[in-house]
């Protein structure tokens, strides 16, 4: 472990490799089996568990489990392993686990990916190289995964699926079936308004007046069926008489993004 800096509360198994310029924080614990690369650190309460094998100058940030057995019932001890490349960054409580023998015994991570917080990738997956997997987005077993892919947040990829390179899958979408190169995927399954968090706004103090002048703005934007700007006009009515109804306008006209509907 010459000239890696390993803080003095991790745990750090004899037979594991560790590359020069390798930082290790407090609390980490690195098992047998384990390979890491030069330059790549390690953030604080991390576990990355062998035979795992992890590449040059990744940036593993605090609590993520990493190489962790395949959560696949079949599973009966047998060596299997995990192989990430060089340049990653794999953010907050990411979980990936090593493969099984029945998938091929290896899950396999490419370059420049950039994997954050609650990723999970699970056994046997392939990923290539330079994808975005965000917030919450999830790989169950066997996944393949092309180059330049983007998972958008809260998107979920069943088992036995291929997603062809430079894929957009879009966020929340549950995806069943293979997905060319190029493609698109999108959720029609977006949340809707439905009322207004009347409950919620008697727990904090608005009286009967305040939430009948909310629910009459709810009902001029989502219940009318006019346009937006026709609704903005009846906002704007009630406005006068209703500071809620004002900060709702207010709202309505200084967003950047499509008003859900």
């Amino acid at each position: 472990m010459a000239e890696a800096s390993v803080h003095p509360a991790a745990a750090i198994d004899p037979s594991a490799r560790i590359g020069s310029g390798v930082e290790i924080g407090a609390f980490t614990v690195i098992g047998a089996g384990v390979e890491i690369g030069d330059g790549t650190r390690i953030g604080p309460h991390c576990s990355i568990h062998g035979p795992t094998r992890i590449g040059r100058d990744n940036r593993i940030h605090g609590h993520a489990a990493i190489g962790g057995d395949p959560q696949d019932k079949k599973y009966g001890g047998e060596r299997v392993e995990l192989v990430i490349g060089d340049g990653n960054v794999i953010r907050e409580f990411v979980t990936i686990n090593r493969g099984t023998a029945g998938g091929g015994g290896v899950t396999r991570i490419g370059d420049d990916n950039w994997l954050l917080a609650y990723t999970h990738v699970a056994h046997d997956c392939q990923v290539g190289s330079h994808c975005v997997f965000s917030n919450n987005s999830t790989l169950a077993g066997h996944v393949e995964i092309g180059d330049w892919v983007i998972m958008s947040g809260f998107a979920g990829i069943h088992q036995f699926c291929r997603i062809g390179a430079h894929a957009f899958i879009g966020m929340g979408a549950l995806v069943n079936g293979d997905v060319p190169p190029y493609l698109m995927v999108a959720s029609e399954d977006y949340g809707r308004p439905r009322g207004i968090n009347s409950e919620g706004l008697k727990r904090r103090g608005f009286d009967a007046d305040r939430i009948a002048a909310i629910k009459r703005a709810y009902r001029a934007v989502y219940v009318a069926g006019g346009s937006l700007a026709d609704a903005r006009q009846k906002l704007a009515e009630i406005a006068a008489g209703s500071d809620d109804v004002r900060a709702f306008l207010d709202f309505i006209e200084g967003g950047e993004r499509p008003l859900a509907r």
